[in-house]
Order: structure tokens, then C-alpha cells, then sequence
């Protein structure tokens, strides 16, 4: 009886082993060691920053071909010539392993422009689709998975353009001068809803493909701001971001209604919910909310009448992989962009964040099969990491002894000490150039500081001053109060930090973009109001314009943001909003080290000396004082009285 028991065990083992070994192999797709090793030598974005030349040398590798300015009535999806030969990979495996799994599109940060950029976590690293002297992003992708929707800088304004992915030709949607971006598509192709804005507000608009000039409705009009639409692929729902409530939220706009249309869908009071995207299925809708430094997914299950589920997972800008079981995000710090995915049932992380050489810009998965010119795209593109904006040179000779560099004098700018340290004077230079380039105006002509003396006295909450390494400059204040500046309040792991964005000069939509994040006016502590002075001001709605991402900018060039410091809400300099640094992976000490000697940095704690008497003198004893005496009262004797006799009186 035992003998046959063992046989039925042993046999049900030798079943179950091949599918336990195949399940295990499918869940160890992003956790396997082996993998994440191969990944990380073969895939993993590298921050490792090449030459600049080899940032516009090259025609865009999709999109060679362009039509004219003048929008096309009608676009069409142009067949593949016939007789073209498509040279696809060497390496049949990758082509397979494409075909069946797709490839994720990102618009990222390179260089100075914005290109499009193929990606699989296990697959394929980083490989550069356009390389262009413009910028294209916020990708969509079709419903037949044939054509991308993007919006791109490429005649100096913002417009709409399509991409067919099977040939390569780009065509324009929109012409205007106006801000339009974050288009989306309807199930049946048909239409594409965006975000335009108009030099007053932002609105949600949709396009018809028949007739893009004249044929545009506008969906919504309300005072608050309404951006980032995401058509449902189930077809008349169209989920989209507005503050109207006071806060931003996820908002449904049905277009089978009239009255009612919009429908506050997140309703996640004092949280900034950003970013929806629907699940390839429409089944589920996602979304980041950002609340007290914390950003979370939100998942959703629609028409289910429960509220949003939120993942132990947090991200932005989020993206589906093509059968809805993971969700894609941006996973941002204080100065790095990674990537990272997580199952979108349990919030279970499925990639490490993967570290990414430039700011994303909206990101899609394209299913396999892939289309034909995509699929040799990724064949041609170019794998070479961004380019070195700039590159230290050191111009003091003699060196300083002992190793130590030296200060630089800045040209034509104005501070308390225009001078810098000698690695990072060309990055100044080169981040003041971009930004006057960009924003119209010389903003860093005029520093609040730059290099501060070790002689200065240092404010004593902050011991580690980054000035003082001649590695960090400080912008002028006075630019905020003159409108010209405005700042947005971010938490990363309890510490705050300031992203600064500058106005550009010319408002008509050929510089910078308009804003949706919410901002912060120090100033509002001022305003008598308790509250907003114990909280170091107020929370308030972005300004209208056109504005560049100074914080952006300056990460390109190395300059990072510093975190406040805890007293940032009390007292005004604390809150170091205006500072940026080039660590270079140093510590302060380290960076002093390279400026000054050691001794320089001895700071002596001084001791009382006692200094013995010669003789000791002996006390001279104090009299007591006498008590002074209480007088005793005197007693007056109490006199009896007398009687006068009257006259003519006798007894």
C-alpha cells in the first residue's frame, strides 16, 4: 500500500514539475538574477553622456519625410511601397520577442530637444527613433496600433502631427500658433481629443481626421484649468484633469450627455491627481495622486460605483503594458528621473527604477506585431547616450599647491563674488546661455550669490553651505517679486524642494510652455493671514502664459536643487528655493578640500583658563547689622473726669 502511494506521488510530481517550472519562469521575467544581470549590462538606460555633434548630424530615422505646413484635409494611412525591402535584425530572437511583446515609445530629454525613443525592459535599451533639431512629445498611439499621434515644435510652434509607422511619413494636423499637445485617440480612429492652450487658459478640444481645419469642437470652457484628456476604449467617456473644484482632479466628461456631462471622478480632496490612463481594455482607468510628498497609482475599476483603489506603488505619468496586467510610471526624485513598472493588481513592483538620462515627456507601449518602418527604426536608431552639454575646462595655471583648484570670475554678471569654481564655470556659462536661448532674457546675469567667502559668517541652521564651495550659485530673488519667477512646492522623503520656472519673453507661443502645476507664493506670509504665515505662504493656481522648467534646464547641465531647510517656513532664507549645485558626487567637506587647505577648515573650540591667585585673601567678614528697635508705646493714663458745679447749685 505505502509502495503504490509512492509510485501515485512520484508520478503526480513528474506531471506537476514541467508547469511549476513554467510558471516560475514566467513570473521571474523582471526578477529573475540572470536577467536583471543581462538587463542591466544590455538594456539599462546608461547616464554616461557622449559627444554634442551627434545630437543634430542625423536625419530623423522616423518621420523623414514630411508633408507641407498646410494641414492635410484628410490624412490617409499610405501602404508600404510595394517591392520595399526592410532589413529587420540580424538577430531573428529579437525580432521574435518584439513582434510578440511590442515596444514601449518614450519622449525623453536629449540634449536640448525632446526625441522619441524605443524601449524594452528586457529586449532593447534606450534606442533613439528622431533625432531632430525640434521637439517631439506626448506620444499616442492608434487603435490599429499603426499610427502615432504626437505633438512636436517643429515649425517653432506647437502642433499636432501623425506618424504612420508603417511608412514613416509625418503629417500635420494643426497650424496655429497655439499650444496643442497630449493628443488621444477614439476607438474608432476617427476623432483625437487634445489639450490646447489658447494664451488665456487650457481646454480640451477634439479633431476630427476628415476635417482638421474647420471641424474642431471644443469640449470643455470653464474657468479652472482643463488638460490631459484620455478616451476611454469603450468609446463615449473621456477622462481628463481640471482644477475647476479647486483642486486637481479626475474629472469624466460624457459625450452622450449634455446636462451633467462632467463628473468629478477622483474626488481626492488636497491631492493633485494627475496624469489618467485608460487600460487597453477600458476597464480600469489609473492615475497619480500627489498628497503630503507621497505619489501614489490610483486604479480604478469603471462603472464598478466603488471608489479608486490605491496601489502601494508610487509613480506619474503612467502607462499600460498591452495586456492590462502592468503599469509603466515615471518615478521622479529630487534630481533623477527612473522608470519602474508594477503589477496592476497588487501594486507589486516588476522593474527596479532604472535611472533615465533626461525628463520624460509622456511614454506608450506599441503591441506586436510591430509595423514594418518602426521595426527598422529600431534597427537603424542609434543607441550612442545624449551629448555632453558642456565640458569642464580648467583655465587657472599655475594649479593652486597641493592639488587645490581655483576660482573663475564669471563675465558680466553681477553678484556679491561673481566668481566660481573652476570645474563648473563652464556649466554657468553654458546653463546662461541656454536659458536667455529658451526664455527670451538674461536671467543669471544677476545673482543673489555665487562663490561666498569662508571668512563670511555662515547662518548657524545651516552648517553645510554650499556657496561656500564656489560649486553653487543662488538666483536673484527680486525675480519672483517682479513677476518673472514662480516657484512649485515638492516633498521627496520629508525633505522640500523647489522646481523654478521662468517666464518667457515672448508670449505667442514660440517659447516655453504653459503650466499646470500647482504653485507656491512665499510671499504670502506676509500677508497677515496666521495660517498662510505658519505654513510659509500659500498653495494657489498656476499663472496663465508661456513659462520654461528652469529646474529642468539647469539638470541638464548638472545643476542640482538643494532641499530647504527645516525652518524653511519661519525664516526666509531657509527655504534656499533660488540655490543650485554641482556636487559632483562630493560631500561638502570634500568640495571645501579642493578650494582651501585643511587648516583653513579647522574651526578651534575655545577654552576657558583659570589663572591661579599668589596669595589668597582672606574674606573680610560683613558686620551684621543691628536690629532696629521697636520704640515701646507709652501708656497715657486715662484722667477721670471733673464736674463744675453750676451756679446757685447746692447740694
Amino acid at each position: 500500500m505505502e509502495s503504490d502511494r509512492t509510485n501515485r506521488t512520484r508520478k503526480l510530481i513528474l506531471i506537476l514539475s514541467p508547469l511549476l517550472v513554467a510558471l516560475l519562469a514566467a513570473l521571474a521575467w523582471f526578477d529573475a538574477p540572470a536577467l536583471r544581470e543581462r538587463f542591466a549590462q544590455a538594456a539599462q538606460p546608461s547616464l554616461t553622456q557622449g559627444a554634442a555633434e551627434n545630437l543634430t548630424a542625423t536625419p530623423p530615422l522616423i518621420g523623414a519625410q514630411s508633408e507641407p505646413a498646410t494641414p492635410s484635409p484628410q490624412p490617409t494611412v499610405s501602404p508600404t511601397p510595394a517591392g520595399a525591402a526592410i532589413s529587420l535584425p540580424s538577430a531573428g530572437s529579437l525580432v521574435d520577442h518584439l513582434n510578440a511583446e511590442g515596444v514601449m515609445i518614450l519622449a525623453m530629454r536629449d540634449g536640448s530637444f525632446i526625441h522619441l525613443f524605443a524601449y524594452h525592459p528586457v529586449f532593447l535599451p534606450l534606442t533613439r527613433l528622431t533625432n531632430t533639431p525640434w521637439d517631439d512629445m506626448t506620444p499616442a498611439l492608434s487603435p490599429d496600433g499603426k499610427r502615432l499621434a504626437f505633438s512636436s515644435r517643429q515649425n517653432g510652434y506647437w502642433d499636432l502631427y501623425l506618424l504612420d509607422l508603417e511608412t514613416g511619413m509625418r503629417t500635420r494636423l494643426t497650424d496655429t500658433p497655439d499650444f496643442e499637445s497630449a493628443p488621444t485617440w477614439a476607438p474608432d480612429g476617427q476623432w483625437i481629443a487634445y489639450q490646447r492652450f489658447d494664451g488665456a487658459n487650457l481646454e480640451i478640444e477634439l479633431l476630427p481626421l476628415n476635417d482638421p481645419v474647420s471641424g474642431v469642437i471644443r469640449l470643455t470652457d470653464s474657468p479652472g484649468l482643463d488638460y490631459a484628456p484620455a478616451w476611454s476604449p469603450q468609446g463615449r467617456q473621456i477622462a481628463f484633469v481640471s482644477d475647476r473644484s479647486g483642486d486637481e482632479e479626475v474629472w469624466i466628461a460624457d459625450l452622450d450627455q449634455v446636462e451633467g456631462r462632467f463628473t468629478n471622478l477622483s474626488q481626492n480632496a488636497n491631492a493633485h491627481d494627475r496624469y489618467p490612463v485608460w487600460s487597453p481594455d477600458g476597464r480600469r482607468l489609473a492615475w497619480s495622486a500627489e498628497k503630503a510628498g507621497a505619489r501614489r497609482l490610483m486604479v480604478l475599476e469603471a462603472g464598478s460605483g466603488q471608489p479608486a483603489a490605491q496601489l502601494p506603488a508610487e509613480g506619474a505619468r503612467a502607462a499600460w503594458s498591452p495586456d492590462g496586467s502592468q503599469l509603466f510610471a515615471e518615478f521622479r526624485g529630487p534630481n533623477q528621473v527612473d522608470l519602474t513598472a508594477y503589477q496592476a493588481a497588487s501594486g507589486r513592483i516588476r522593474l527596479q527604477p532604472l535611472p533615465l538620462p533626461g525628463a520624460l515627456y509622456g511614454m506608450v507601449w506599441v503591441p506586436g506585431p510591430l509595423p514594418a518602418r518602426l521595426l527598422e527604426a529600431i534597427q537603424q536608431g542609434d543607441q550612442t547616450p545624449p551629448p555632453n552639454l558642456y565640458r569642464p575646462i580648467l583655465t587657472k595655471f599655475p594649479i593652486a599647491p597641493a592639488g587645490r583648484l581655483s576660482l573663475v570670475e564669471l563675465t558680466d554678471v553681477t553678484a556679491p563674488a561673481a566668481l566660481l569654481h573652476d570645474e563648473v564655470d563652464e556649466a554657468f556659462n553654458d546653463l546662461r546661455a541656454q536659458v536667455g536661448l529658451e526664455a527670451g532674457w538674461d536671467a543669471l546675469a544677476s545673482l543673489e550669490n555665487a562663490f561666498v567667502a569662508v571668512t563670511t559668517p555662515n547662518d548657524p541652521a545651516n552648517e553645510d553651505e554650499w556657496l561656500y564651495t564656489g560649486r553653487a550659485f543662488a538666483l536673484n530673488p527680486l525675480l519672483m517679486s517682479a513677476g518673472w519667477m514662480v516657484v512649485a512646492r515638492e516633498d521627496f522623503g520629508g525633505q522640500t524642494y523647489w522646481h523654478v520656472y521662468l517666464k518667457a519673453r515672448y508670449q505667442d507661443g514660440s517659447m516655453g510652455m504653459p503650466l499646470t502645476q500647482t504653485v507656491f507664493d512665499l510671499n504670502a506670509r506676509y500677508s497677515g493671514n496666521t495660517r498662510e504665515y505658519e505654513q510659509g505662504g500659500r498653495a494657489s493656481s498656476p499663472p496663465p502664459g508661456y513659462w520654461i522648467d528652469l529646474t529642468e534646464i539647469a539638470a541638464r547641465y548638472g545643476w542640482e536643487r538643494l532641499p530647504s531647510l527645516t525652518t524653511w517656513r519661519t525664516y526666509y532664507p531657509a527655504i534656499r528655493f533660488n540655490q543650485f549645485a554641482i556636487t559632483g558626487g562630493l560631500d561638502w567637506r570634500a568640495a571645501m578640500a579642493q578650494i582651501y587647505p585643511p587648516e583653513a577648515l579647522v574651526t578651534n573650540t575655545p577654552q576657558p583658563t583659570y589663572t591661579p591667585l599668589d596669595t589668597i585673601t582672606p574674606a573680610t567678614p560683613v558686620p551684621t547689622a543691628e536690629p532696629t528697635r521697636v520704640p515701646s508705646a507709652t501708656p497715657i493714663p486715662t484722667r477721670r473726669p471733673t464736674w463744675t458745679p453750676l451756679p446757685n447749685f447746692s447740694p
